[in-house]
């Protein structure tokens, strides 16, 4: 049984193969030996009928052009002694004159009876004739009509001698139109009649073949979708209009007359269009071929005159237009002979060769009719010729775009086979789907990813091998968008170390699921690393400040008025101190304990993370103040509840923590801003380590107004609402005889109402604006100095304060200095304050700025000396003027005698390096009496006068004049009398300034 099987089975296939062989070898060469044996031994359709025999003639035109001549006329022209000899041919040269002409019919032997006369010239578009014995007339003849016994025939006309009365000699009037050759045949009747069908068959086979050849050819474009394939059916059609022109049957299409008033037009246009298209197809076809070789320019010769042409000869008349076509068409083929030749030599291209041979026999036609048409060259290509030719060539071109379709077959073929190799080479997955979910072909990289029962029935399913949804996750993607990509995890493998997760890139394609798939397991957990490392503090594992911003950011934007925020600021103290005495290392193990106890307090959405050193940031989203209170509560216990153990150490850390409740609306650095000084202050004054913010607490409402204020400063209304108010400071050795004072900055806010000073400075230290500030504090004062001089005749100081940003700004100091220089005559007066610590922080630069403001004139003061880092040793580095001593120690120090004899040493050793004291914060008349008896030379404070307005101060004499207090005022009066008249004057005078230092 399997025996017979296998039998039938191969007798099938042996039948296959000779029935293909039959069809592809032997049919093909079958019909190629019968056409041969056709062509060479079998009788000719139309029979071996006599050829046409060439009448001489005599040809004349009128002398004159403007004379039309009467057949008499022309008679006598021609017979005249000394007319022209016969001719058998006579070109026209493009003259549309009518031509006469004289056939001697018995003279060569015309048999009249049994003959036909044919007058062959497609360009000849009028013919009469006569009796040249009678002049009767024999007929006339158009393209459009025919009388009498002319008639159209082929490309031109026919005379039938028997239905014309046998006469001995024809006298003939023509007109023609174009490049026209004139002849005259004389036919036996039967074999003219054979020419006309041979005639006919040969037009329709040259139509019916290159139609057929063209549809072919414009069907093979459609189905492939090649433009080239549509333009070369296009110019084929084209050629069959120039093969029917040269043949002198293109007065017909389709079967159909051209209309006579078109046949002209067409023809000149033909010959553009043509052009256009064998040019076109030139270029397409050797694209490539074209750009290897170079020449560029010259192609582009080829190409620009096409639309020029198309213009020309749809508009010029016939013999206008006529040598634009020869000199562009002559020009063209040189060129094209040239590139193809080049081609050839460089490229040995198969397609270049056959379409050689096309255009060769093409142009080599074309370019015979243009030159004999040209220059008179005698000759003629017959119809069977331009037949010939034109199916020649088209066939040659075919067999060149033939020969492109094969190796383009053969390039899809390598191509094809290139992907498949690819396809299973690939280290990437590739499959399949259908939409059911369903693989239907898997490369060999995808089988060893997921198993090679892939493509197995019930083993098939993509589900099977993806977590729960990733068919429906890919089935929607691909659905909404057409195409995209996701990241799966693949099902457990028993064995396997976790999950495997893969990169699927999906498109929808003719109802499938084309895609591929990549194993991104190691990618994805080192994406997942790096995103853990760019989000989470490296030592704490806690978020970053990258990454407690980002979720701050996005618990702001999803904040509602029912959606309660609490966010809490945790600051270390004196966590410096393990680093510093124990070094780092301890520091990063306490660091990590106390996020490892702060985290088990935390619960749902609630996150930390670290802003940097010993500061974090806790987010308790959903979280009503109340809770918060208490957690952070239960972090401040836990943090400083138990010792870190590191190693054989323990150590105590106590944490401090600022909670605020959260509006909609707030900005993240605002909320930030203001749980840090939350924080601040629970660090400062509160032994329970924490402080809270409500929403309508008055800390809040005021940092939120230190916000405003500083958005306020670093606009370009900087300056807006700052004004200035003074001080006095009274000489306690002439308290009457002098008006010193400090000038105060001031500012009111939007709604008129003061901002306090401090919150102006920190928000302008906080903006960077204090230069700003200062600047203005310092024009403002010399301006109002300029104004009011004459009237400070008792003034020897004006106390400024300069800020510590300012002092380092390099700007602000030469914009001072140029201040100073452009005041010169009022700067004696300013005595600029720095404060100790600002001082110190960089004492050269600060003896630089003494140095030079003391060039100008000015004077210096170091303002709240003995509050901060008092070290006697560097008084002796600085040149000030003033000791302002800190009102710390000022007020109610006859309380305290530590104090007393503190202001007393600064007091003395001011005096003993030359500088005089001021004292801040005088409050009551006893104060003012210690200071007396210690022996400082100023006082500042309540107990003088509170600040005034530039106006009041203009309005006293002295300092001592806004004295309220009666008590005191009398007690001035007795320290004007106590002393000398050399102690009526104020002691800071210009001349002891000078001779001070």
């Amino acid at each position: 049984m399997q025996g017979s099987k296998r039998w039938l089975l191969q007798l099938n296939t042996g039948l296959d193969r000779a029935m293909y062989a039959i069809g592809v070898y032997g049919l093909p060469a079958l019909l190629a030996v019968v056409s041969a044996i056709a062509l060479l031994f079998w009788t000719h359709q139309y029979g071996d009928t006599p050829g046409a025999r060439s009448l001489a003639f005599r040809v004349a035109q009128a002398p004159d052009a403007q004379v039309s001549l009467t057949p008499a006329q022309a008679l006598a022209l021609l017979s005249d002694p000394t007319a022209p000899a016969p001719v058998a041919l006579h070109d026209t040269q493009l003259s549309e004159r009518p031509f006469w002409l004289l056939v001697a019919l018995n003279e060569q032997q015309v048999e009249p009876t049994t003959s036909s006369i044919e007058f062959a010239s497609r360009h000849a578009t009028d013919l009469s004739c006569w009796n040249a014995e009678t002049l009767a007339s024999l007929g006339t003849a158009g393209r459009a009509n025919s009388a009498g016994a002319l008639t159209q025939f082929k490309a031109g006309f026919a005379l039938r001698l028997a239905s014309a009365g046998n006469p001995p000699a024809l006298l003939c009037k023509a007109q023609f139109v174009g490049p026209a050759r004139i002849t005259v045949l004389d036919w036996p009747t039967t074999a003219l009649a054979s020419s006309g069908f041979e005639f006919h068959r040969n037009a329709g086979l040259l139509d019916g073949g290159l139609i057929v050849l063209a549809l072919f050819v414009l069907t093979t474009a459609l189905v492939n979708r090649r433009g080239l394939y549509v333009l070369f059916a296009v110019w084929l059609l084209v050629n069959l209009r120039m093969a029917a022109l040269s043949a002198g049957w293109d007065t017909q299409w389709l079967g159909r007359t051209v209309p006579t008033e078109w046949v002209l037009r067409m023809r000149i246009m033909t010959i553009a269009v043509c052009y256009a298209v064998t040019a076109t197809l030139f270029r397409e076809l050797f694209r490539e071929d074209l750009a290897k070789i170079g020449y560029a320019f010259m192609l582009r010769a080829i190409m620009w005159p096409a639309l020029p042409l198309l213009v020309i000869t749809a508009t010029l008349p016939y013999a206008t237009a006529l040598p634009f076509t020869w000199a562009a068409t002559g020009m063209a083929i040189c060129i094209a002979v040239f590139l193809l030749g080049q081609i050839l030599y460089r490229t040995r291209s198969r397609v270049a060769m056959w379409y050689s041979a096309s255009l060769v026999v093409t142009l080599g036609a074309t370019l015979y009719e243009v030159v004999a048409a040209a220059i008179g060259v005698k000759g003629m290509i017959g119809a069977v010729n331009s037949v010939t030719a034109a199916l020649s060539s088209s066939l040659l071109a075919s067999l060149a775009i033939a020969e492109q379709m094969r190796q383009e077959h053969n390039q899809r073929l390598e191509a094809q086979a290139e992907l498949e190799h690819t396809y299973e080479a690939i280290p990437i997955g590739l499959f399949t789907l259908d939409l059911q979910g369903r693989f239907t072909s898997a490369n060999p990289a995808l089988l060893e990813m997921l198993g090679p029962d892939v493509l197995s029935p019930g083993r098939h399913a993509w589900l099977q091998y993806f977590h729960d949804g990733a068919w429906t996750q890919l089935y929607h993607l691909v659905q909404a968008q057409g195409h995209g990509e996701l990241e799966l995890r693949g099902r457990k493998v028993l064995g396997a170390n976790g999950y495997k997760r893969y990169l699927v890139k999906a498109a929808l394609a003719r109802d499938k699921i084309e895609g591929s798939l990549q194993d991104v397991t190691e990618k994805s957990r080192a994406t997942e690393e790096l995103q853990f490392m760019a989000n989470n503090d490296s030592l704490t594992k806690v978020l970053n400040r990258r990454g407690i911003e980002r979720t701050l950011e996005r618990t702001l934007a999803d904040l509602g008025e029912q959606r309660p925020l609490a966010l809490a600021y945790l600051d270390l103290d004196r966590f410096k101190l393990i680093n510093d005495l124990f070094g780092h290392n301890a520091g990063d193990e306490v660091l990590q304990q106390v996020c490892t106890r702060v985290s088990t307090l935390l619960s749902g959405g609630m996150v930390m993370g670290r802003m940097g050193g010993d500061e974090f940031l806790i987010v308790m989203p959903d979280t009503r103040t109340p809770l918060a209170t208490v957690i952070c509560q239960g972090i401040v216990s836990t943090i400083g509840g138990t010792p870190y153990r590191v190693g054989d150490k323990a150590f105590h850390v106590r944490g401090s923590i600022g909670l605020i409740e959260v509006s909609p609306g707030t900005r993240l650095k605002d909320a930030v801003s203001t749980a840090d000084r939350a924080c601040r202050e629970a660090k400062a004054r509160h032994q329970d380590g924490l402080v809270v913010y409500e929403k309508n607490a008055v800390a809040f409402r005021e940092h939120e107004a230190e916000l405003r204020l500083v958005e306020r400063l670093s606009s370009n209304a900087a300056t807006d609402g700052l004004f200035l108010e003074m001080q006095p400071i009274m000489s306690l050795n002439a308290p009457h005889a002098s008006l010193n004072f400090e000038v105060l900055l001031r500012m009111r806010g939007p709604d008129g109402k003061l901002v306090p000073t401090d919150r102006v400075i920190a928000a302008g230290e906080n903006s960077g604006r204090m230069g700003v500030i200062d600047r203005w504090v310092l024009s403002a004062t010399l301006s109002w100095l300029n104004t009011h001089l004459e009237r400070l005749k008792n003034t020897r100081f004006i106390c400024l304060n300069l800020s510590g940003a300012s002092l380092n700004d390099e700007k602000f100091m030469h914009d001072v200095y140029a201040m100073l220089a452009r005041n010169i005559h009022v700067a004696g007066h300013l005595c600029f304050e720095i404060t100790e610590s600002v001082a110190l922080h960089d004492l050269n630069n600060t003896r630089r700025f003494i140095d030079k403001v003391r060039s100008y004139g000015a004077k210096v003061a170091l303002d709240d000396f003995g509050a901060g880092y008092t070290s006697f040793s560097y008084l002796k580095e600085l040149p000030a003027d003033l000791l302002k001593i800190d009102g710390s120690f000022i007020v109610n120090m006859n309380k305290h005698p530590a104090n007393v004899a503190i202001v007393e040493a600064i007091v003395n050793l001011g005096r003993n390096l030359g500088m005089r004291t001021v004292a801040e914060w005088a409050e009551d008349l006893a104060t003012v009496r210690t200071l007396v008896e210690i022996g400082v030379d100023y006082v500042q404070g309540f107990a003088v006068a509170r600040p005034q307005s530039p106006e009041r101060l203009l309005a006293a004499s002295s300092s001592a004049s806004f004295i309220e207090d009666a008590e005191l005022l009398s007690y001035t009066y007795l320290l004007d009398k106590t002393d000398d008249d050399v102690l009526q004057v104020d002691m800071f005078d210009h001349s002891r300034f000078r001779n001070l230092h």
